[in-house]
């Protein structure tokens, strides 16, 4: 009975979020293809190599964006229990040697034959489906957080507080639409805000990004030096910029151009008008898809919502709030627009399954 309810409700999917999604995903591919020549022609002397690469990606992710367009978002609910438990097994096998790869100090990449991804791009993705299964079946408050909390301590052994952030973040923000007693939700916050600070003072290299967001004009040779990259490229950008293919910073002087520091070496290139268009898309995705969870069917495919938008508004805030030195750097990749095929992926991925709620949802009355 309720299936066939939804049938009828069924319309077109959110054109407008279509759209961002595809505009997002073209201007990510132009924006590798250029932040990253200077360090591909160095390292494998081809200016094309991380561009191919993500080229493949790109497609890959597509496939999967227009599946799960058309798969029926209750779907996933039936699979969100083993698809949760095995996200958390490849989290685990990062750890195991042979399967691992470390890189910069993190285990954060699973091999698998001649292909490499990072497992916890794929959770956010997964922990966001179980977390919105959980507000269906109604469970006790521990249930929620326990799964946080797992996966909070595995991605912190790897180390990637970043990524931590992020996932907590989504799941906090769908436990809050799940309706839990607001006292329990404050105080888990609290607790989440104060080990957030513990870990970054107890941690040289977490301590050293802090102090060098409070003192900047430091030692710009070494702890500074990429936070004061990155503000010399915002500042030659100007308003309109220096001309697409014309930065100066991404020439090795701003270290990871391609990744956390694409939004720069765009700002640069296209200005201050070209970077707010580019914060103006992310925004509206962010606005369709509130709209979307709002007037979602049902109370899986809200919190699901939610927790597939505040996904993309929480790692884009965090991305261009440490470009601007408004928050600490934090290495998060800058959704569709940064360099890595498994965060693309994922991201894509999701935005299918939020459009396919979209088909459902209805306008409520004030």
């Amino acid at each position: 009975m309720r299936k066939n309810r939804l049938s009828q409700n069924l319309k077109k999917p959110d054109r407008v979020l279509f759209i961002i999604t595809l505009l997002l995903t073209v201007i990510g591919l132009i924006a590798v293809a250029d932040a990253s020549a200077p360090i591909a022609v160095r390292d494998f002397s081809d200016k094309y190599f991380f561009v191919k690469q993500q080229l493949g990606w790109a497609a890959f992710g597509l496939i999967l964006f227009f599946i799960f367009l058309r798969v029926n978002y209750r779907f996933w609910e039936k699979i969100a229990t083993p698809l949760f438990l095995t996200s958390i097994a490849f989290l685990i096998m990062v750890f195991v040697p042979g399967l691992g790869a470390k890189f910069l100090g993190a285990k954060r990449w699973l091999i698998i034959g001649p292909y490499s991804f990072q497992p916890s791009e794929f959770l956010k993705l997964a922990i966001a489906i179980y977390i919105a299964k959980l507000a269906v079946n109604n469970k006790k408050i521990k249930a929620y957080f326990l799964p946080v909390i797992i996966v909070a301590l595995l991605i912190m052994l790897q180390p990637d507080l970043g990524t931590t952030i992020v996932v907590v973040g989504v799941a906090m923000t769908q436990i809050f639409v799940s309706g839990i007693p607001l006292l329990y939700y404050l105080g888990s916050s609290i607790a989440g805000i104060l080990l957030c600070i513990v870990l970054i003072l107890v941690s040289p290299y977490r301590r050293d990004r802090l102090f060098t967001y409070l003192h900047i004009t430091q030692d710009p040779l070494d702890k500074s030096y990429h936070i004061r990259q990155i503000l010399l490229a915002l500042g030659s950008g100007g308003i309109f910029g220096v001309g697409l293919g014309h930065s100066r910073q991404k020439y090795l002087f701003l270290p990871e151009t391609a990744t956390d520091s694409i939004f720069a070496v765009i700002a640069e290139e296209i200005g201050f008008l070209g970077a707010s268009f580019l914060i103006l898309l992310i925004s509206m995705y962010v606005i369709r898809g509130i709209k979307i969870s709002i007037n979602a069917p049902d109370k899986f495919s809200q919190v699901l919502a939610t927790g597939i938008t505040s996904w993309v508004a929480i790692q884009a805030l965090l991305n261009i709030g440490s470009m601007v030195a408004l928050v600490p750097l934090t290495g998060i990749p800058l959704p569709f627009i940064s360099y890595g095929g498994t965060a693309l992926t994922a991201v894509l991925a999701a935005s299918g399954i939020l459009l396919n709620i979209s088909k459902y949802s209805h306008e409520k009355k004030k």
